[in-house]
């Protein structure tokens, strides 16, 4: 009976870490706060339309033409690596829209958003000075159109990250109290060593 129980104390508690590990089924109620896969997905969608749309405004943008005009190299550099960060905020929205419950890539995702953000930013100072007011408007209403999705998947990521951080603690104590089980749980009796025949 000991042996038994042995074998199966370790597969009960893998079991039950495991089924902790699971996101809710279809028809589980979902962490309070935690938008649903589907309505994120929208929203993420729409930051990947969004970043899109703003290569063709980052296009307009002559920052050669600033440096002639006295302006710092490294608006040419910012300009470069803003239109880096929008193709790759496009493509790893697109590609988040489809499991965003992923935890790593969401932060990644919302990091990329926010140095955008900044970015854009001294971009429309360089386009005020430089350029023209007209150009630094146009880019600035662009940028603001994507707050209200930027601060739904802040939100999202926040409400995501604290019940990842729940469900490991649920881990832990779930692992602590199957190893308190499993040493309790007296040696399995060894057979007796066969003697040699005589």
């Amino acid at each position: 009976m000991h042996r038994a129980s042995g074998v199966w104390i370790p597969l009960v508690c893998a079991a039950a870490l495991g089924a902790q590990t699971q996101p809710p089924a279809a028809g589980q109620a979902r962490p309070a706060g935690l938008e649903t896969e589907w309505d994120i997905a929208v929203v993420l969608g729409e930051i990947g339309v969004h970043a899109g749309r703003l290569l063709p405004e980052l296009d307009r943008v002559d920052a050669k033409a600033w440096v002639d005009k006295g302006a710092s190299e490294t608006y040419a550099a910012q300009l470069e690596s803003s239109k880096q960060q929008a193709r790759a905020l496009e493509l790893g929205a697109k590609a988040l829209s489809q499991d965003p419950e992923r935890l790593a890539q969401s932060l990644e995702l919302f990091f990329r958003i926010e140095g955008l953000d900044s970015m854009l930013v001294t971009l429309e100072d360089g386009l005020r000075k430089y350029q023209s007011e007209a150009d630094a408007e146009s880019l600035a209403s662009l940028a603001a159109e994507n707050g209200a999705n930027r601060e739904r998947f802040r939100q999202y990521l926040t409400t995501l990250a604290a019940e990842r951080e729940k469900q490991l603690e649920m881990m832990d104590r779930e692992a602590q109290r199957c190893r308190g089980v499993m040493m309790s749980q007296p040696a399995p009796a060894t057979p007796p060593a066969a003697g040699r025949k005589k």
